[in-house]
């Protein structure tokens, strides 16, 4: 008898779950060495699709085995995550992952998203497992609370977070923004150290402590869930925030949250300060601790996860630690470390590991930052072996140099199964998969057009070209917006290069030329002939979406002016193309976007 296809059986992701063929062949042999099955046979049970029910019977008692017991009826219906949820069982053995992509990682310069980006990345956290999304800061502005309305309407398994100030009308927006929720929260905070008590606030200490604790109560009349944060906790004195969190605990506050503000700290010192703020508290059994660093020595991760040995059950962090300054702590690295040394941590999250490259693409796509490729975890380096020896000793046995599987983070689930001939119906099918929902047909209608035009293009598509594709297309239907029409580039050696381009400002057709030290620089005079913007270029990238020659280049512009900062993006089969569409973007944002103001003052937590 087998199991396969018929009851929706994953075999990829099974095989995944175990670390990949090679790492599930062996763990099966040291099990049971007479009756293993052998690497070729798993490699047959993903190319049928299916497998024989004693072999399942073998790898529920495997995962037995390695304390990761696999809920056999989940895994039928292709839930979420493949492991039993502990969380009900027990709450001390279950790491809260609470992504702030949307809100802090939005305050990286020129990182802003539109209200649709914001819903796609949504979908896609939420399908990963993320427990806790904080969708924005909602009183930051109007754009923001329908950001955070949105996704508070559509997300059912997570939980819906919105960021607010301890002041009431900060709190009251971030209750009405998340009401539409299964599950919501507020996230209230103030700051806690003496520089900014004294030169921020203004305030005294035991004033700091009341608006706190009437933060929390009036959070209280919106929802169950309310988390409060000492802001720049790092550099607070320890009595002072064992008061002010045993005050808002009696108020109400379920999450409290350490955070380092300014990425000050390192793992030892914080391990000592997070274990000591939590025994000093005496209601703190009362609450989930959670932790939030930032990465300005480049110590956000291994501070995060000295606070989980320290006894923090919550992490706040970004995809790809995008955030202000040098960043957050990366949510694919905390996870994979927790997954990847259970031995040290004999801790689970609720995460499935292999949607970590899909989602890490996608908010790379959407925010214009590229990721570098030494990037641990989702960077095209981190399972590239260039070593002779390494490269040997992978070959023979991967556990030599490989401490996970690039399947097991997602590497490999990325092919787009749609052709130049695939219908409207198939089209919109995937989108669906990959959490886009165009809001009208004729959204839908553009975005197919581009994808046809693609699929003339390339033989391959991924799902990483569908998200450039639906991004650089919705970019362009603001009406209020510079859209790309034609351009014509004249580039020969030992002559200037010159661009003639064709775009539209608010629908208004406008021509221009220009030469430059290059096309790129002719490109961006010519544009700037007509706009005449008054921006400064910071930063000009080309990444290839995908793999090959055929690959569309996604290209990446940041202008500035005064106090703003955006990015643009472009992507076409022509770099040339997409570099005149990114700058264009870029100045649609600058011209017509509005400019978001940071949360007290700071933004940070």
């Amino acid at each position: 008898m087998t199991i396969g296809q018929n009851m929706q059986l994953n075999i990829d992701r099974l095989i995944a779950y175990f670390g990949g063929v090679n790492a599930l062949a062996e763990a099966l042999k040291q099990q049971d060495p007479q009756n293993a099955a052998s690497t070729a046979a798993i490699y047959k049970w993903r190319t049928r699709g299916s497998l024989p029910l004693a072999q399942l019977q073998k790898l529920t008692a495997l995962a037995e085995a390695q304390g990761r017991p696999l809920d056999l009826n989940a895994f039928m219906q292709q839930q979420t995550t493949l492991e039993k949820n502990t969380m009900t069982t027990s709450q001390n053995n279950r790491v809260i992952i609470f992504d702030t992509t949307m809100r802090d990682g939005e305050q990286s310069p020129g990182a802003s998203m539109t209200k649709e980006e914001k819903i796609r990345i949504a979908r896609q956290l939420e399908k990963m497992g993320v427990d806790v999304i904080e969708a924005g800061f909602a009183a930051a502005s109007p754009g923001d609370f329908e950001s955070v309305n949105a996704i508070a309407k559509i997300i059912t398994n997570a939980t819906v977070c919105s960021l607010a100030r301890a002041v009431e009308n900060d709190v009251r927006k971030a209750g009405e923004a998340v009401s539409p929720a299964p599950k919501k929260r507020i996230h209230t905070f103030i700051a806690t150290s003496p520089i900014h008590m004294e030169h921020k606030l203004k305030m005294k200490p035991q004033q700091v402590i009341d608006a706190a604790v009437k933060a929390v109560k009036i959070a209280k009349e919106y929802t169950d869930d309310v988390e409060f944060s000492a802001e720049d906790a790092v550099r607070s004195d320890l009595d002072f925030l064992a008061k002010i969190f045993t005050a808002v605990i009696e108020a109400g506050a379920t999450t409290i949250n350490i955070p380092d503000t300014v990425g000050y700290s390192i793992p030892s010192v914080w391990y000592e300060r997070i274990s000591n703020i939590i025994k000093s508290v005496p209601n703190g059994d009362k609450v989930v601790w959670s932790t939030h660093c930032h990465n300005d020595l480049g110590m956000a991760v291994a501070n995060s996860l000295a606070a989980v040995q320290a006894g923090v059950r919550q992490v706040e962090c970004t995809i790809n630690g995008l955030g202000e300054r040098a960043g957050n702590a990366s949510l694919e690295e905390i996870v994979m470390a927790l997954k990847v040394r259970h031995d040290l941590f004999g801790l689970e999250t609720g995460i499935d590991t292999t949607q970590i490259v899909p989602v890490s693409k996608l908010v790379s796509t959407i925010t214009g930052y590229p990721i570098q490729p030494n990037k641990a975890v989702v960077g095209a380096n981190a399972f590239a072996h260039e070593s002779g020896i390494h490269q040997d000793g992978v070959l023979k046995h991967p556990e030599t140099y490989e401490i996970m599987t690039a399947e097991s983070v997602g590497w490999s689930t990325n092919r787009l199964t749609l052709g130049k001939l695939s219908g409207r119906s198939a089209f919109r099918s995937k989108l669906a998969d990959l959490g886009i929902e165009l809001e009208s047909e004729e959204a839908l209608n553009a975005a197919f057009a581009r994808f046809k035009e693609l699929a003339d293009k390339k033989r391959e598509i991924f799902d990483e070209d569908l998200h450039a594709l639906v991004s650089d297309e919705m970019g362009s239907m603001n009406a209020e917006s510079y859209k790309f029409i034609s351009q014509k580039i004249s580039t020969e050696t030992g002559e200037e290069p010159r661009a003639d381009i064709v775009f539209s400002i608010k629908g208004e057709e406008k021509r221009a030329s220009a030469s430059g030290s290059g096309p790129v620089d002719a490109i961006f005079k010519a544009i700037e002939s007509v706009a005449q913007s008054g921006a400064t270029l910071q930063i000009y990238s080309v990444n290839a979406v995908t793999q090959g020659t055929e690959s569309q280049g996604e290209t990446s512009v940041r202008l500035a002016r005064g106090n703003r900062v955006v990015n643009g993006q472009g992507a076409d089969t022509d770099v040339l193309v997409a570099t005149a569409k990114a700058y264009l973007s870029a100045l649609s944002k600058l011209e017509f976007g509005a400019a978001k103001p940071k949360a007290q003052g700071s933004g940070t937590i």
